[in-house]
């Protein structure tokens, strides 16, 4: 029988005996004795690298990040139903937490994280390193999120709301000020207020440059109206309802009156910024196309594009120019077929007409800073720490100082640029993110002071009476009408 048995083992051939072990492997595994599978998962699932050089650290994470912003010494990213922090050193995770939105207020030294859950109201504000709750909310229905300030509403009616300003980490309100609506709903972090839209790119997330200082002032629409609010001191300087064929914009500290009229088959422009404490008209200018009509009847449906104290204007020869929300100056006019791809107060980015590199410009004083080598459809952004540039055809994604051009890093790669902080950048590819430190020596000049509003001049500014840094080079970011 012995001889049967082994003979018939014999047969089985090598099919057989890898049925055997597979079954047996199995019984193993169920019976809790032994369970290969998951390191097996691991090795066939393991993660390759999504740049070349590689990354610092790379990491997956829970699901699909919505955003992902540098908190100091934490990443935090921000997914459908939750939100996670991971160290920048090394990536591994610090904490989690079930949330529908996240929003990072803050600087490099005073970072918090909001988190809440969408048609609930409230917010809690979480500890970036340790995910422990700073200060709980349960009657806020927006939340906006800056570098140097936190601004909360809530709501007792439709049209009886409360807008409070707190710093990062406070515990108490610096002010509150009160609206007559926020709009309808519960709205969670950072609606919509009536400023500038940014210029995209393929490839580099919008918030890449993480929060902002807070404009001086901020334009909320209720009703068909804008209210203006100074930030400073939270006063309403203007209850404004637009004419017919007006769009409004709050930009750098200037109520912006933007009109689009049909005749002639065409449209007519013109834009004037208006003082919002005495509602005189400060400058003007015509025949300038902020891009914000979509040319069925002229109807003005979008924000101005530009970023800051800027916006981007057309002149009726087609190029593109910069103009001085405060003031009204040209900052730059560029020339023909040049295309503009990223701008903010102190730079801008352009692709050369010949569409074969892209420019660095300082608008200060209106010249070219540097020039390197770029295919026609790169995109850009600026951001305090770098500007980036993404390419195709090789895919590459290329970090370079805003003021001088020289490479911080250059990566091959078809991940995309998330997120920028002072020593580097987090990239990231489906889940998976990593972090890419600057170069040998490519440590950046830091952003304006913190708490410092954006704008204000680089070389350094009069002292603002409100505490909130440089008042910029013509005073635009003060509340003491100087």
């Amino acid at each position: 029988m012995g001889v049967v048995n082994v003979w018939g083992m014999k047969g089985l051939g090598v099919r057989g005996w890898l049925l055997l072990g597979l079954i047996a492997v199995v019984v193993l595994a169920a019976t809790g004795v032994w369970n290969p599978f998951p390191g097996m998962w691991d090795w066939i699932d393991r993660s390759k690298p999504i740049s070349e050089p590689d990354v610092v650290w790379q990491q997956r994470v829970g699901g699909t990040p919505k955003s992902v912003t540098i908190a100091g010494d934490t990443v935090i990213v921000e997914q459908r139903t939750r939100v996670e922090a991971r160290s920048l050193t090394t990536g591994s995770q610090l904490w989690e937490r079930k949330a529908d939105w996240a929003a990072v207020a803050g600087g490099d030294r005073d970072p918090v994280v909001a988190v809440g859950k969408l048609l609930v109201k409230g917010y809690e504000l979480l500890d970036p390193s340790t995910g422990a709750v700073r200060r709980r909310d349960d009657e806020a229905v927006a939340v906006w999120t800056y570098r140097n300030l936190l601004l909360d509403a809530r709501c007792g009616q439709a049209t009886d709301c409360t807008l409070s300003a707190w710093e990062p980490r406070g515990t108490k309100p610096l002010w509150t000020a009160f609206l007559p609506g926020v709009h309808t709903g519960l709205l969670a972090d950072n609606p919509g207020l009536l400023g500038t839209r940014r210029l995209g790119a393929s490839r580099i997330d919008g918030e890449v440059a993480g929060p902002e200082a807070v404009p001086p002032l901020l334009g909320f629409p209720v009703d068909g109206r804008v209210h203006v609010v100074d930030t400073a001191t939270g006063r309403v300087l203007q209850n404004v309802e637009p004419g017919r064929d007006e769009r409004l914009a709050v930009v750098g500290g200037r109520l912006l009156r933007m009109t689009a009229t049909s005749q002639d088959g065409g449209c007519y422009y013109a834009i004037s910024g208006v003082d919002p404490a005495n509602g005189r008209e400060v400058w003007r200018r015509a025949g300038v196309n902020l891009r914000t009509a979509d040319y069925a009847g002229c109807v003005q449906r979008d924000d101005p594009q530009g970023a800051r104290n800027v916006v981007i204007g057309v002149a009726p020869d087609g190029r593109e120019a910069v103009i001085d929300g405060y003031d009204g100056r040209l900052l730059q006019v560029g020339a023909n077929g040049q295309k503009l791809l990223a701008v903010d107060d102190r730079y801008a980015l352009v692709r050369s007409a010949d569409k074969r590199s892209v420019v660095g410009r300082e608008l200060s004083v209106d010249r070219d800073r540097w020039t390197r080598p770029a295919s026609e459809k790169s995109g850009a952004a600026l951001t305090p720490y770098a500007a980036v540039i993404a390419e195709e055809k090789p895919s590459r994604l290329i970090a370079v100082e805003p003021r001088t051009g020289r490479e911080l890093v250059a990566l091959r790669t078809s991940a995309n640029a998330l997120a920028v902080g002072p020593q580097g950048m987090i990239i990231g590819e489906g889940r998976e993110i990593g972090y890419v430190r600057w170069g040998a020596g490519g440590s950046v000049a830091p952003p304006p002071a913190e708490g410092g509003a954006p704008g204000a001049n680089p070389d350094g500014g009069y002292p603002s009476p409100s505490g909130q840094g440089d008042c910029g080079p013509k005073r635009e970011l003060c509340t003491d009408g100087g």
